[in-house]
This record gives C-alpha cells, structure tokens and sequence, in this order.
C-alpha cells in the first residue's frame, strides 16, 4: 500500500481509536492511516478531538504548541490566525454533530459519497456507540428511576447509525468497539448483542461482512464460525494497557476480502507476557498535594494531613505485628508529608519520566521529550474528611495488599451516607494498588475520585486527568480541552490509543494483503460463508463488572 488508507470515524469521544491507527506506521515508515472525518456531539470532546486532528497535519508538531503545554498561563494560542491551512483542514475533518439527528444523516451521506468516489472501497470505519444505556452501572443507575423505559431510550438503537454508515461507506474494515454490558444489554425483551451482530453482517446489495472476535476463549474466531459473545471480549491488561479494562470489539471484514483472506492474518490480538502495574507508569510522576474545598493553602493542608495521621492512628484495624509495622510506615510517611514543605498540586516542571521496569514500547508511546511540564495534570479539591478516608484507604491496602471494604472501617471514618451499611457500595473508597493495573477507567471519575485514591500516603488524593490518562496510555502531548469535569469524562470513555494502534497492525496486514490479491492475475475463489450457528438461538450470558 502506498497511500494512506482513509478513516471515518463516529462516536468519537476525544479521538482514542483513530489516534492509534493515526499513530500507526508501515514497516517502510510511512504513515498508514489517515483520517478523513470524525464526528463527535460533546463540545468538549469535539475540542479536544478538533486540536488533535490539527496537530496531526504537521510531521513534528510546531513549537507554539509545546509553548501552550510548558507554560499554559499565556493561554492557547490561535491556530486558525498561526497556521490557517492547517486549522481550516482540521476544521473540515472533524465536525460536532450528533449521529442520529437528520441534519447528521444528511451530512454523513454526502461526506460519504465523496470519499467512497475518491477511495473506493480501499476505507476503514471506527466508532462505538454510546455506552451508558449499555453499562451494567447505567442499568443499574436507571432501575432506581421509576420513569425511565428502556425500550424507549434511543441510545439503545444508536448503534443503527453505525450501520448505516457501515452500509454507505461499504468499507475494507469496520472496528465497533463497546462496553461489556453490551452483551447482556436487553432492548424489548430480547438480547441486543445478536441484533447488532445480525446487523453489521447482513447482506446490502452486493456487500456483506463477516465478524471477527480479536481474543477468542471457545477456538472459534468468527460469528460465523461460532464465536461466543464472550469471544468479542478484549482483556486491556492482557496486551499492554496499565488497566484491567475489559470491552467488545468487533472487527468486520467486508466479504471479498474476508474470503480470500488465510486463517493465519484474521485478526487476532495475542496476550503480552508482561502486564504493566500503576507504579510502571505514574510512580514516577510530580509528587502533588490534594487541595482543600474550603481554605485552601500549603498550611492548612498540611494541618489537615496531621489531623487526618492522629485520627487514623487512634482507630486502626485489628492487625498482626507486622502488619501493623506496615500500616504505620505508611501512617508516617503522610506525617514526614505534613511536616515539609508542602508539594505543589499542578504539575509545573519535571518529574514526567517513567520508570525502566515500563516495557520499552509503552514508555517510548507516551513520554514526549520536548515537555517540561505536564498537561492537565492538576488535583482536585476534598473536604478534609475524606483525606482521613483516603489515608485509612492507603494505609489499609498497603498493609493488606487489598482495598478496605465498608467492613474494614472504623465507624468513626465512616461519611454520612444513607446507604453506607446497605452494602451497595462496599468499595466506596478504593486505592489504586502500586503492583497491579489499574481497575477500570470510567467517566465516574467527574463526579469524584473515591474510587481512584493514589497509592502514594503522602499525597491523599485522587488521581488527576494526566494521570488517568497515562493509564489510558493517551500520550503525555495529548491535551484535552474543558473543565476537569469534562476532562475526566472524556478520558473515561475513550479508547486506549496504545490498544488501537495494536488493531491497527492487524488491520493494515488485512488491508495489505488484500492490495497483493487484486494485484495477483491467480486471485483464489471466494468461499461461501458457512450459515451462522446462533441465528434464532438463545446466546449465554456472562458474568457483567461493575463498569
């Protein structure tokens, strides 16, 4: 292949998929993919997505850019007035518009219609429908909500905008990519995976498209093979991602290519042998302090640590000997905090490397050389309260190598929820263990960081932006535009870019050797496609996480 195969991407949040497959380069190091349109209906994430497709049309990016990062207090500067071309093309790419509205339809259709004169069928299409009717969290949160009626929630049928895409475009490869809950999601009473399933495979005139699982636990690697719904389940931790994220992805390979294709280049991603840890990535970022949500001030927090130290102390749980030596190192460590200068709580210079245990590949992904400070890597504020939470949290988890469930707490730290004893949120409080990735990173980081506490005692906080981030493996010249609010969301809902850009080798190698079929005189036949083994058969259910 010799250009860049075009992208359209829907749903696209911040840009997670189609920054990997942007990322991606041949073995000859040209540029495999680029995109030609994204579409996404969040202004913030549409910012964040707008920026980035800017600075991809430059092959290093320009210094005003790392000026804004290492020094934001001038604010960012105006790309339209600086680099006009280049905005304007990035203008063009990305637009903020909300799939399933008409105006949306009509302008698809017509994007569409263009690139497919321009590129033929020689296009990838990436996206995944919102998640939050989907989410085992959001069902939940929506069965406490006695008006809300599932079968009326349009966000259960969005996913028909990406078929209609799919079905406009008719492109080489499709990647759908979406949250576990999806596979036991019910719309009318019937499971919603094999409607989709049916959906993206079945027959529009001459184009139909088989469905590949990337991680397949039955042996079966196809839908029509057999696969299992589990089968479309991708592990992150298991291929390079700091973050036990697990998410259906489908891959969809358009017929005359699927069918020529050898068994030994279906997509599929195999399990790294290192799984990388927390500590591998933010244990060697800026040390930095929560702030106060009233009073804020070096003193007053430091003031509000040594209150937090006394408090934890006269009410530890019952523990071994050494364990208890284990809880109180950690217990002094906040105290040294408190009795020094207290640490910033942005991020100004320094501190951005990642330790050597990092596998070389991820490391060299997200550091950026030209940074000397970090974006969006600024603490959010907690009542002093929950320092005392956050610290029993800590302390706990390094003595037991576990989080505190609401067992574990002493009455006195308990906060003054109703349903703290109900045992729906037994692990209100969670540290991030150091040893282990990540739990998964979601969208609930805007409304609080309880379950993102940092392993570091002398920091009693959550995790930032940045830091979240990093274990999304967005790299660290990624900015993401709006308030931190809408900063977490759209790091939460994203694609981990370094998952993508692995998706975007399978994918190329697919795209590749299809280009040496149509250039071979010998093109081997097609083969039928054996009939679908679920069609009309009830599908298991799997065991749901919490996200």
């Amino acid at each position: 292949m010799t250009k860049p195969v075009p992208i359209v991407d829907i749903f696209s949040g911040p840009g997670g998929l189609a920054e990997g497959f942007s990322a991606f380069r041949c073995p000859n190091e040209r540029q495999g993919y680029r995109v030609a349109l994204s579409i996404e209906k969040d202004q913030a994430a549409y910012r964040t997505l707008r920026l980035r497709a800017f600075l991809r049309k430059f092959d290093r990016l320009p210094p005003e850019y790392y000026e804004f990062l290492n020094d934001m207090t001038s604010g960012e500067p105006n790309w339209a007035e600086l680099y006009p071309e280049h905005w304007t093309a990035a203008c063009e790419e990305t637009r903020c518009m909300e799939l399933g509205e008409r105006r949306t339809r009509d302008f698809v259709r017509q994007r569409v219609e263009i690139i497919r004169s321009e590129h033929g069928g020689r296009t990838v299409l990436l996206g995944g429908p919102p998640c939050q009717s989907y989410s085992v969290v959001g069902r939940s949160r929506n069965a406490g909500n006695a008006l809300y009626d599932p079968d009326r929630d349009d966000r259960q049928s969005l996913y028909r905008e990406y078929v209609y895409v799919l079905r406009r475009l008719k492109p080489a490869v499709a990647v759908m990519e979406n949250v576990k809950g999806m596979l036991s999601a019910r719309h009318n009473g019937q499971l919603l995976f094999p409607k989709v399933m049916r959906a993206l495979a079945r027959k529009s005139g001459s184009t139909r498209y088989w469905l590949f699982a990337l991680a397949s636990r039955s042996g079966a690697r196809s839908w029509h093979q057999g696969a299992l719904p589990q089968d479309f389940l991708v592990n992150a931790e298991a291929h390079g991602v700091p973050q036990t994220r697990h998410r259906v992805f489908v891959v969809c390979i358009r017929d005359d290519i699927a069918s020529t294709l050898p068994m030994e280049l279906w997509p599929r991603l195999e399990p790294r042998d290192d799984t990388v840890s927390l500590q591998e990535i933010i244990g060697s970022m800026p040390r930095l302090r929560s702030r106060l949500s009233r009073g804020d001030s070096p003193d007053s927090w430091r003031a509000a640590v040594r209150r937090a130290h006394d408090l934890v102390r006269v009410n530890q749980p019952v523990m071994s000997r050494d364990e208890e030596n284990r809880f109180h190192r950690a217990l002094g460590c906040a105290l040294a905090t408190a009795d020094e200068a207290a640490p910033p709580c942005r991020n100004s210079r320094g501190g951005m490397d990642i330790t050597r245990d990092c596998p070389h590949e991820l490391r060299e992904w997200l550091l950026d050389e030209n940074l000397e400070a970090l974006p969006n890597n600024e603490t959010r504020a907690h009542i002093p309260d929950d320092l005392a939470r956050y610290l029993y949290v800590v302390a706990f988890g390094q003595t037991f190598g576990r989080s505190p469930k609401t067992s574990d707490f002493p009455d006195v730290l308990a906060p003054p929820h109703t349903s703290w004893h109900t045992g729906k949120f037994d692990d209100r409080y969670r540290v991030q263990l150091p040893d282990r990735p990540c739990t998964t990173v979601t969208s609930h980081l805007s409304k609080d960081g309880h379950y993102f506490i940092h392993p570091d005692p002398g920091q009693v906080r959550s995790l930032t932006v940045r830091e979240v981030a990093r274990l999304q493996t967005f790299p660290d010249n990624y900015f993401f535009h709006g308030s931190r609010t809408e900063q977490y969301i759209q790091v939460g809902n994203a694609v981990p870019p370094f998952l993508a850009s692995q998706l975007a080798r399978l994918v190329w190698a697919v795209l590749n050797h299809h280009d040496d079929v149509r250039r071979c005189p010998g093109r081997p036949a097609s083969l039928p496609i054996p009939k679908p083994v679920h069609q009309g058969t009830q599908l298991p259910l799997v065991t749901m996480e919490t996200t």
